[in-house]
């Protein structure tokens, strides 16, 4: 019986050093060297959207599922960049099976080769494409059975104010770090808004900063409010942007492999290098958002001051950084 054939993936040749999509028999250059995966993957993620002309089925490739979904849902969703990633992780393990290959015992063998938090955003993106053939292209014969894997209560960790000072020290050699770094800790926005932040976004006459691109439509799930900027940040930024010049990009990135500046899409390996040398293990990019919020909280600005400055509900900053306000619990304790 003759192998099923599996869907275009990505693969490192490692004679000539760079990336190439296997497609069955067929092999496609992307022209990305070994170092530019983040490039590959977008190759990869086009190129499924020119191949793919969705034939209804009932009992479709994932392949074939993950790839309507990618080219038809993904680009009009605010975090289609990441999708991408999710796919291209998806397609490694699943993109030699059939939808009908999806249940508990699949679940929990795939979770088993990553971290349940990084399994489980993958699978969230395979149960989403599966629902969109089953409503586009199906019916499917059943809709499968995703399990969710047990995942840890929101993260606490949080830097002292020596710990900060050890981070930017660690990020000195790394400036388009740094930058995210301050800016994460004096405006306590996510990491992707900060990696994709452009200058026009920034008002440093009025001291304030628009979270989310001009033109683009606010994320349903994730508020991105404007944030006013402090003195000391400013101070940071009108710095930066002499330095700057036309450069459109913040957080940009430049050495002397890639002539000009370019936007950080995936800065995993020097945000491990920094950790390592500072000395901080377990600590992610997230982090900054929880340290402004907790530092907030200890210096007992308003709840409702904090959550509009974070884009923050005051429900989910109570509940996950209220403890930390002096005055929590104080009337209950003095009664």
């Amino acid at each position: 019986m003759p192998r099923r054939a599996k869907g275009p993936r990505l693969y490192l040749d490692t004679t000539r050093g760079d990336w190439i999509v296997r497609d069955g028999a067929l092999i496609v250059r992307t022209g990305c060297r070994e170092r530019e995966r983040v490039k590959a993957e977008k190759f990869l993620e086009k190129y499924l959207g020119k191949k793919h002309r969705p034939t209804p089925s009932s009992s479709p490739m994932i392949a074939e599922v993950l790839a309507a979904y990618g080219s038809e849902v993904a680009p009009d969703k605010p975090s289609a960049r990441n999708i991408g990633y999710n796919i291209t992780n998806l397609l490694k393990w699943w993109g030699d099976k059939r939808v009908a290959d999806v249940g508990v015992k699949s679940c929990k063998a795939y979770i088993k080769t990553k971290t349940p938090a990084g399994a489980w955003a993958d699978l969230k993106v395979l149960k989403a494409s599966v629902k969109y053939w089953h409503e586009e292209y199906g019916p499917l014969d059943s809709l499968p059975l995703f399990w969710k894997p047990e995942l840890n209560g929101p993260k606490e960790r949080w830097l002292t104010r020596s710990e900060a000072a050890r981070l930017l020290w660690a990020a000195r050699r790394y400036q388009h770090m740094r930058r995210m770094i301050l800016l994460g800790l004096y405006t306590g926005s996510r990491p992707g808004v900060l990696l994709s932040l452009r200058w026009d976004q920034i008002d440093l006459d009025a001291g304030m900063m628009l979270r989310r691109p001009r033109g683009k439509a606010e994320d349903k799930k994730k508020k991105s409010p404007r944030v006013r900027l402090g003195w000391r940040i400013t101070a940071h930024l009108r710095r930066w942007k002499r330095l700057d010049g036309a450069e459109q990009i913040v957080c940009h990135f430049a050495d002397s492999w890639h002539p000009g500046a370019r936007q950080v899409s995936n800065p995993h390996g020097s945000w491990a290098k920094i950790i390592k040398a500072a000395g901080l293990p377990g600590v992610t990019r997230h982090t900054l958002r929880h340290t402004r919020a907790t530092w907030m909280m200890q210096k007992g600005v308003p709840i409702w001051e904090a959550a509009g400055f974070l884009g923050m509900t005051v429900k989910t900053l109570e509940r996950v950084y209220g403890h930390h306000s002096p005055d929590h619990q104080e009337a209950a304790a003095n009664i």
